[in-house]
């Protein structure tokens, strides 16, 4: 059945409390904290605000969860498949709810956060069809021995995820998480809780054991920092910056040890050569640094284009972002909603001002959209050098810097002096130079002749300090999986 899409301004705030053992609890200190629409800067609402303690009794319950002979270890895997099957059904059941929420904490324009949630929907249904695809091997080893290997969850699982795309980074975690067997405990980015809390309220609904999964709204250094110390908690999966990605990894190895999976920032190249068709070249660069208002850790944040046609695509790309509507997100005719917060906001501001005086031309854009909320204008920056702040720093925001090169090495070997390596785009109608830069690139993700297509089979994560592991496809399940080799002595082993 086709979804029509129906937004609500003021949608109904459910959810507030922490969740616990399938239970909304309060606090154990009673405290909570505010969420804002970042439209208008006016608070949402107060939600309960988690810290050591809560984490613990929801470590706790998970830990009991998972116990040997529970029903959640015991449940077959035909069963965990069904159950996230339905988790999915509730997500495209509320869609026009979820995405209402979503548009409203954090901004994201109304209809690309209806796609986030059919996004999130088909990573839990690609997941459920792997809960019986999971298993070990046999062994052939020397004398008479039987051996095997076990593919088997890693426990309890700790998920800490992003404010740029709530709903989604979340479900990258929970769904093969619990497709492997895992229990999990999740802390939302304290900036967008309420899409959380309500996805929490589906694991409820459709019958998930308690103590499976736990959504703990609260901030990075009282409740994200008790989940990476914790000695029960096994595993740590985090989306973010890599200034916190690196406290992460320091707290596993302080205390247990547990395995950790990064997803950190980026400065991306997005390569166009002169050969290419520069109509979707401009479009696609575009979209890869506009989207989600810049806020993507894999936007092609570094845009080189050959000399020949540096000036047109210039031309072309300053144009596109004059006409990129600006305005309330919950309106079908705006292209481009706020950032997220005044940190943000300024942080953003503050490297505009930086390019300009690093020399950088500022073609277009550069200030604040309107009187109210954290709109800033497209930007456009030309004659960007390398050396400059805002062609070697995560902007996270809209603001495209256009560097100009001579020659495939020369460019190779400009995109590639950065610590970051998660994503990359060429853009030729040459097959052997797009193959060329493609395998050339330090970076996770390459895209060619497009830029930031995303697809659950698809593994994605980053190399150098963009982080390590991978989400998506069947490679983002071993994250999640323990193996564990058996040895039998036989009587007579025979080919």
């Amino acid at each position: 059945m086709e979804v029509v899409y129906m937004c609500a301004e003021n949608p109904e705030i459910k959810y507030t409390q922490l969740f616990i053992d399938n239970t909304w609890v309060d606090s154990r200190s009673g405290k909570s904290f505010a969420t804002y629409n970042p439209s208008t800067s006016d608070e949402i609402c107060k939600v309960q605000e988690c810290d050591k303690a809560d984490v613990d009794i929801a470590v706790a319950a998970g830990r009991e969860a998972f116990k040997l002979g529970s029903e959640w270890r015991t449940m077959d895997p035909s069963v965990r498949s069904k159950l996230l099957h339905k988790v999915a059904d509730c997500m495209i059941r509320d869609i026009n709810y979820l995405a209402s929420v979503e548009t409203l904490n954090c901004g994201k324009v109304f209809k690309e956060a209806c796609g986030d949630i059919e996004f999130a929907a088909n990573v839990f249904r690609y997941y459920a069809g792997f809960t019986d695809k999971i298993h070990g091997k046999t062994i052939p080893v020397d004398g008479d021995y039987f051996t095997y290997t076990r593919a088997q969850p890693v426990g309890v699982v700790a998920a800490i995820t992003p404010w740029n795309y709530p709903v989604a980074m979340l479900s990258l975690k929970l769904a093969p998480a619990l497709c492997c067997g895992n229990v999990i405990v999740c802390k939302p980015a304290e900036q967008t809780p309420l899409t959380a809390l309500i996805l929490a309220s589906y694991f409820h609904e459709v019958g998930f054991p308690p103590g499976v999964v736990g959504v703990l709204p609260g901030y990075g250094p009282t409740a994200g920092a008790a989940l990476a110390e914790h000695m029960d908690v096994n595993k740590i999966t985090f989306t973010g910056s890599t200034e916190v990605g690196k406290l992460i990894q320091q707290a596993s190895g302080r205390t247990n040890l547990k395995r950790v999976t990064l997803e950190l920032g980026g400065k991306s190249p997005n390569i166009v050569f002169a050969d290419a068709n520069l109509d979707e070249a401009v479009e696609s660069s575009h979209e890869a640094v506009m989207t989600n208002m810049g806020q993507c850790c894999c936007a092609g944040s570094r845009t080189f284009v050959q000399e020949q046609v540096y000036d047109e695509f210039v031309r072309r790309s300053v144009e596109k972002a004059k006409n990129r509507v600006v305005g309330n997100p919950f309106n079908d005719s705006n292209q481009h909603g706020p950032q997220i917060d005044n940190e943000q906001f300024m942080k953003i501001l503050t490297l505009i001002e930086t390019g300009q005086a690093e020399g950088a031309t500022l073609e277009c854009g550069g200030e604040r959209h309107g009187e109210t909320g954290f709109f800033i204008q497209p930007t456009v920056f030309s004659n960007v050098g390398d050396e400059m702040r805002i062609a070697k720093e995560e902007i996270f925001g809209p603001v495209q810097t256009i560097l100009k090169f001579k020659t495939c090495e020369e460019v190779i070997r400009r995109a590639n002096d950065t610590s970051y390596g998660l994503a990359g785009g060429v853009f030729t109608s040459n097959i052997d130079q797009a193959l060329t830069v493609a395998h050339s690139l330090d970076a996770g993700v390459i895209y060619v002749n497009c830029y930031n297509i995303d697809n659950c089979g698809a593994p994605f994560g980053g190399f150098k300090m963009s982080g390590f592991g991978r989400e998506y496809g069947e490679d983002g399940l071993k994250e999640y999986l323990e193996i564990k080799t058996v040895t039998v002595k036989i009587p007579q082993r025979n080919s």
